[in-house]
């Protein structure tokens, strides 16, 4: 744990890592707390109505055992992969946490993956174990090409097809299970990632992944945990961040979690959450914050207890920052990492450790540089690429069966994260944007964050991404994609209004020369924009 230090000078001289040789995920956030408190409340699994299932670290403890007798009956064996496929439940923290005590391996998947999304994931990886729904089932027995041979079919919504019922088949298996003693560098879990090009890839990780977060984790939630504090993330656990900034450490910390199951992100619902069950530490994304924005003075038609707002996947950016602290009285503290190797990077307002504009300084015990393409570390205030020293215990173990990949991940020792950014003379880092997401325009190098921060600004826009236009003249100009706000038409006056509102703010080089209106933008399940997408539309 970060041990509290009044300042940012203090905290990084006494922190110092304490990974133990054997460590397992399953016995961290679970097993530990139902030792010691077996009634401490865990989770608190609300649905669409509302209504809360409160469930205990006995509860998480009796279930895992049961699932993990399960999957070593069934045949899988340690270093196996059994895929999650559901949305946030109280069955997903169930199956992960027997996952990692059987030893086996994770593979959480989003509920929103296509079917061919899907099958790739689950052939790739060799999956022989699938803990999912019926509504995902009936999504895969639509396709046409076969389904991997599982061991291991369960469904939470009762028997369907091959898929045996989930509650009753834990039910006729034994609550006292060994865990695996397991080392922290054994894999525990493995997440897709979506590069620029080719097919996804596996990042595998450890059982250390978890205990390298936690600084990071403690740190952007202010010295993490505080009496009463109870964390939710709209955040989808099948992504490194909802799982890996939210879930996993909050549990490891015994703070219950909210579990809610969204469709689809609803601002006046999030609200309502957060005030119902008093959610003390908020984690969430970028675009679900601009969403927020949406609903004009909050806090004067919900009742709101937050004491932290962390937020990650894409730049955050001043003006969603700004917001925050005059509309919701708190600071959003960023976080940045990717899940080869995440949350290694953050900010934390308690520190006075917050720069608007930048996405915070390196988290103690993570060495994080700006590099030049040769693997040199870059003068502060350089342009450059963002990169993190190995051995690091939150760094992937490699690529599922993508040798050369992984090898090519690396600069020497820097792990290259692929993202341009800057360091200024203080320590604080810049985000400017993906390799392939920076705009090049009459030799001017653009990070499309800063436009479209200043894009939403604008009273009628509500989202916006901003990409490179090929321009013969200037190699590109900047094309801008709005999503307007309730009450607002296209127009060509508009259009026109908006660039000069940007190019008055920023500079005659930056604002969008083109700007098209859309009714909504591509997003990652993760909530980032997919602006490789929008350039294929150009």
């Amino acid at each position: 744990m970060l041990p509290f230090s009044p300042d940012e000078a203090s905290l990084r001289t006494a922190f110092r890592w304490n990974v133990p040789d054997r460590y397992n995920i399953g016995v961290a956030v679970c097993d530990h707390w139902a030792a010691r408190e077996p009634d401490r409340l865990a989770l608190l699994d609300v649905d669409v109505s509302g209504k809360a299932e409160r469930v205990s670290f006995a509860d998480l403890r009796k279930r895992s055992n049961q699932l993990a007798n399960l999957i070593v009956k069934s045949g899988i064996k340690r270093g196996e992969r059994i895929a999650i496929l559901l949305p946030q439940s109280r069955e997903v923290a169930e199956s992960h946490i027997a996952i990692y005590k059987a030893g086996a391996v994770a593979l959480p998947l989003a509920v929103l993956f296509g079917v061919d999304a899907l099958l790739y994931r689950l052939h790739d990886a060799g999956v022989t174990g699938l803990i999912t729904n019926s509504a995902s089932l009936q999504k895969l027995n639509s396709a046409t090409e076969p389904l991997p041979d599982f061991k291991l079919l369960l469904s939470v919504d009762g028997d369907e097809g091959n898929a045996k019922d989930f509650n009753a088949a834990l039910a006729a298996h034994s609550d006292e299970f060994t865990p695996v003693n397991t080392l922290a560098d054994d894999p525990a879990l493995m997440i897709y990632t979506s590069g620029t090009t080719g097919q996804p890839k596996g990042a595998l990780h450890g059982h250390r992944v978890l205990p390298g977060h936690l600084p990071g984790f403690e740190l952007v939630h202010e010295f993490f945990p505080r009496e009463g504090d109870l964390l939710w993330t709209p955040a989808d656990w099948a992504w490194a961040g909802g799982l890996l900034n939210g879930l996993l450490p909050s549990l490891a910390h015994g703070v219950p979690v909210v579990a809610r199951k969204f469709d689809k992100f609803d601002a006046h619902e999030a609200y309502r959450l957060m005030q119902d069950f008093k959610i003390r530490n908020l984690f969430v994304p970028p675009t679900a914050l601009r969403m927020l924005r949406t609903i004009k003075n909050p806090r004067t038609k919900y009742e709101l207890n937050l004491r932290t707002i962390a937020s990650a996947g894409e730049a955050l950016g001043a003006e969603t920052l700004l917001w925050a602290q005059e509309e919701l009285g708190l600071t959003i503290n960023e976080a940045y990492g990717q899940t080869e190797c995440n949350l290694v990077i953050g900010s934390c307002n308690a520190l006075s450790m917050v720069k608007p504009g930048f996405i915070g300084k390196p988290v103690p015990g993570h060495r994080v540089a700006i590099i030049r393409a040769n693997g040199t570390e870059c003068a502060r205030g350089e342009v450059g690429q963002i990169a993190i020293a190995r051995p690091d215990p939150v760094m992937f173990l490699g690529y599922w069966n993508r040798e050369a990949a992984s090898h090519e991940k690396f600069i020497g020792d820097w792990m290259a994260t692929g993202d341009q950014g800057v360091m200024d003379e203080d320590g604080y880092i810049k985000f400017i944007g993906r390799d392939d997401d920076v705009i090049t325009s009459s030799s001017y190098r653009i990070g499309p964050v800063e436009i479209e921060d200043c894009l939403i600004k604008h009273p009628a826009i509500a989202l916006a991404a901003a990409v490179g236009k090929p321009d013969a003249l200037r190699t590109e100009i900047v094309k801008a994609f709005v999503v307007l706000r309730p009450g607002f038409l296209p127009s060509n006056a508009l259009k026109d209004e908006i660039s000069q509102f940007v190019k008055e703010r920023l500079s005659a080089h930056e604002y969008p020369r083109e700007i098209e209106f859309v009714d909504s933008l591509p997003m990652t399940t993760t909530g980032k924009i997919i602006r490789r997408e929008l350039r294929s539309r150009l």
